[in-house]
């Protein structure tokens, strides 16, 4: 998808072959493959979500299956994960896509040899929030290990023979962001390395994950591994994430500065005309066209963008200045030089861009808004129009299951994911593991956002 972890146009500029056949995920909306065009890609090869395909090549062919994603809340409006396979080994490249339901790779391709997929995902939270230490503390112990429990199940789910964590964690090389980094033993950072997923996974019992980088080649005949070589050797590997990962960052840091630095003079500058009208032009079309979202977010949002506020107000669908002593139940302090950005570059997706960036502040009253986030990653008519469409769906909740001396409806009210898989309860409460949302199994009531209302009773 378009997450700029994925899309390196410059990459694909200059080291990939313009005539090769792109394998498209079924998105709802067909802003890769725009992308893909602009820089010279032609040749398409458009799947069906979760349906097995026959590609061939001047190489044979292959068997390949893309899942793909498409709540708003999977990447960019849009994720996914690739099955590929030769007639001999199955691949699962699962990436840091979520599905709900993994029983469709057994139906098609029968055991999966090798599966690859996101430990360690790329968020904000809880850093960027004022809350008190002890709070931020609690809350990023707890993300951690519920992204390595998550991956666990799906690891389970998969049931393939050898593992491989990957697409994770980011690596923050600028100095302001550099103690966002994994490497001075804080129990509370959200990004824990391969080696600490590995080990995870050895003391639950799964012998089979490999650690690979870089350069690093794993030979398979279906299950059996024949060899892996590293472009180095393995004790120089496993010190990138133990003994020598600090000294690591800072030589990475330092080789990538002057390409930083070059990134942050292609910012537009911080000071110029006030922000009110230009944030105004952007985001009220979007705001009349999207009910359901600005109902869901249901209150005014603070922007302080260096010495100008700007409120959102999504009740009235209006972009206006604060009034005297105006109290806000969620805000955001983001630098003006990052907001002029993304507006000269007509941006659609600030979620892509200043939000993955941990360049800002945030603080709220209450739980996370779901809503507002599909906002700011739905800013064309497009993107808002579909978006809005999916919150306006009906979700079935008509299976029901038994969890802890609970009945509860068996799809998570708020992405549809099985909570006879995913779904962890204590004491009173409901945690759906894959986006960690939870509810008061007394009341059905959502702990997380607003609305989600779960059917839930004592057996």
């Amino acid at each position: 998808h378009l997450h700029k972890d994925h899309f390196d146009p410059q990459l694909l500029t200059e080291h990939v072959n313009k005539d090769a056949v792109v394998l498209l995920p079924d998105f709802p909306v067909p802003d890769l493959k725009r992308e893909l065009e602009k820089l010279g890609f032609h040749r398409f090869f458009e799947t069906t979500d979760s349906v097995k395909h026959r590609v061939s090549g001047p190489k044979g062919s292959l068997d390949v299956m893309i899942i793909a994603l498409r709540a708003p809340a999977d990447g960019p409006i849009g994720d996914s994960g690739i099955v590929i396979s030769d007639g001999s080994t199955t691949v699962f490249n699962m990436n840091d896509s979520r599905p709900l339901a993994l029983d469709m790779l057994a139906e098609e391709f029968g055991h999966i040899d090798v599966h690859m997929l996101q430990y360690s995902g790329a968020i904000w939270y809880p850093m960027v929030y004022d809350m008190p230490a002890r709070a931020k503390e609690s809350f990023g112990t707890q993300k951690r290990q519920r992204g390595m429990d998550r991956c666990r199940q799906y690891i389970a789910d998969a049931g393939a023979t050898w593992v491989i964590p990957s697409a994770g964690p980011p690596c923050f090389l600028d100095p302001e962001l550099r103690d966002l980094n994994d490497d001075h033993g804080d129990p509370a950072n959200i990004f824990p390395d391969e080696m600490v997923f590995l080990e995870q996974m050895r003391l639950h019992g799964h012998d089979g994950g490999l650690l690979m980088i870089p350069g690093s080649v794993a030979d398979f005949t279906g299950a059996q591994l024949n060899s892996l070589t590293h472009p180095m050797p393995v004790d120089e590997v496993e010190a990138i994430f133990t003994t020598g990962k600090s000294d690591y960052i800072a030589a990475y840091a330092q080789r990538m500065a002057p390409v930083l630095a070059a990134e942050k003079a292609g910012w537009a500058p911080a000071t110029g005309e006030p922000l009110l009208e230009p944030l105004r032009a952007l985001f009220e079309p979007i705001m009349v066209q999207s009910d359901q979202i600005c109902d869901g977010i249901g209150y005014p949002v603070e922007l302080r963008l260096g010495p100008e506020t700007v409120v959102l107000d999504f009740p009235k669908r209006a972009v206006r200045e604060p009034v005297p002593d105006e109290k806000f139940r969620y805000g955001f302090e983001i630098a003006p030089e990052l907001v002029r950005t993304v507006l000269r570059d007509e941006e659609p997706d600030w979620v892509n861009t200043i939000f993955l960036s941990t360049r800002f502040r945030a603080w709220r009253v209450g739980g996370y808004n779901e809503y507002l986030y599909t906002f700011f990653k739905c800013l064309t008519d497009e993107r808002i129009a579909y978006a809005d469409g999916w919150f306006a769906e009906t979700h079935d909740d008509t299976a029901t299951i038994t969890l802890d001396g609970w009945e509860i409806q068996r799809r998570c009210p708020h992405l549809k994911a099985d909570l006879s898989k995913f779904g962890v309860v204590e004491d009173s409460t409901l945690t759906c593991n894959l986006h960690g949302w939870q509810w008061d199994l007394a009341t059905g009531r959502c702990l997380t956002a607003r609305g989600h209302q779960l059917r839930c009773s004592r057996t």
